[in-house]
């Protein structure tokens, strides 16, 4: 999967000094994968347990990195920024960097599953994933992003696009 340029699709989110570890998240993808596209800034509910507002985002960069090195870089930033590996999923957290998609492969392997399912089950993926690429196919359900959030059935689940730009 290396050697042909794709383009990928991360969901990034914090609860816990969230504009700082989102901020420097971005910097160092930015760093090793150049420019990058950003959504706006979400601020929403923890959805499975109760805790501070997250803040979150989708970016995209194009890389020639294969999908497996993509996610264990993403892994990397989020050890750095103090997230234990064995952290359960529903507690708050310095750093989420969730893989959405890598070009349009499809992967279920234990360590990397694109496309990512959080994309059709949480408005905090969904609504800023479909501000940032409307017209994006999702590769195994074949509706636009735009599609997909106009059906969405998740309600708001908190949510709410902030008017300052992260970077």
């Amino acid at each position: 999967m290396t050697g042909t340029v794709v383009d990928v699709y991360v969901s990034a989110g914090s609860n816990i000094d969230p504009e700082h570890h989102l901020r420097a998240a971005c910097h160092r993808l930015a760093d090793r994968f150049g420019s990058l596209s950003l959504s706006s800034v979400y601020r929403t509910k923890a959805v499975g347990f109760a805790g501070d507002d997250f803040l979150n985002l989708v970016l995209s960069f194009s890389t020639d990195v294969g999908a497996y090195a993509v996610k264990e870089y993403l892994d990397l930033i989020e050890a750095d920024a103090g997230r234990e590996p064995s952290a359960q999923s529903l507690q708050p957290r310095t750093l989420d960097l969730d893989l959405l998609l890598y070009g349009d492969v499809v992967l279920e392997e234990p360590t990397v599953q694109v496309p990512r399912t959080d994309i059709l089950r949480y408005a905090f993926v969904l609504a800023p994933f479909a501000e940032l690429v409307p017209d994006l196919r999702h590769p195994v359900d074949g509706r636009t992003m735009h599609e997909l959030w106009a059906a969405f059935a998740g309600g708001e689940q908190g949510i709410r696009r902030l008017a300052k730009p992260l970077l």
